[in-house]
């Protein structure tokens, strides 16, 4: 069991919390509107609500929150995140859907890990999922997986076995800098929706043949 705080109140947040709660996780909701977080909390059964600006009190702290304010609610939080590993779930993708925001030298993963206080570790999962996708799990005995990419092993293997708690496949892609090519996968999405699948009710995933 992990201990999670989840900062922010969308439809990903309600989606991850449902699927810890479920895998026997503790929970904990963050968001700027106190009277949505509760509710958030109230509507999931066994979720708590922290305060914004106290320490977080999960060992994970997944930020579900649009790219753009992610790196300034680490950087708020500060010294409060050290020993714990973050999970981006952000897409830093431009508004006309063609590409991204961040320097093509880098990733949304590693712009948040510079805000990131020393000793705190970032791990870039779940952002090739849809929320309805990732919360209805496995479909037709497929599993679902989670992509994801970090620098230290040790917060990778934590970030693994959260997501098998929720019924889920970790699939490591290495070093936080292939952060980069998981948000190109969610573009590649996107892509997908606007031009041949015309809708979000899919997933991609890894075929293992042999």
């Amino acid at each position: 069991m992990s201990s999670i705080s989840i900062v922010g109140l969308g439809n990903m947040a309600g989606a991850l919390a449902d699927r810890a709660l479920a895998g026997g996780n503790a929970v904990e909701i963050i968001g700027r509107d106190p009277a949505k977080a509760k509710e958030l909390a109230g509507a999931l059964g066994g979720a708590t609500v922290g305060t914004v600006g106290a320490a977080p009190a999960g060992d994970i702290v997944i930020l579900a929150v649009p790219y753009a304010s992610a790196a300034a609610v680490v950087s708020e939080y500060g010294d409060a995140l050290h020993g714990k590993v973050i999970i981006d779930i952000t897409n830093p993708v431009s508004p006309d859907f063609k590409g991204f925001v961040t320097p093509d030298s880098t990733s949304g993963a590693q712009e948040i890990a510079k805000a990131a206080p020393a000793g705190a570790h970032v791990v870039k999962a779940f952002n090739t999922l849809f929320s309805h996708v990732l919360a209805a799990g496995p479909t037709e005995g497929r599993p679902l997986d989670v992509f994801i990419a970090g620098d230290d092993a040790q917060a990778k293997t934590r970030v693994s076995a959260f997501i098998e708690s929720l019924g889920l496949r970790p699939m490591d892609t290495g070093q936080l800098a292939m952060a980069r090519a998981l948000e190109n996968v969610a573009l590649l999405q996107l892509g997908l929706v606007a031009h041949s699948v015309k809708h979000t009710n899919f997933f991609l995933s890894v075929s293992i043949l042999s």
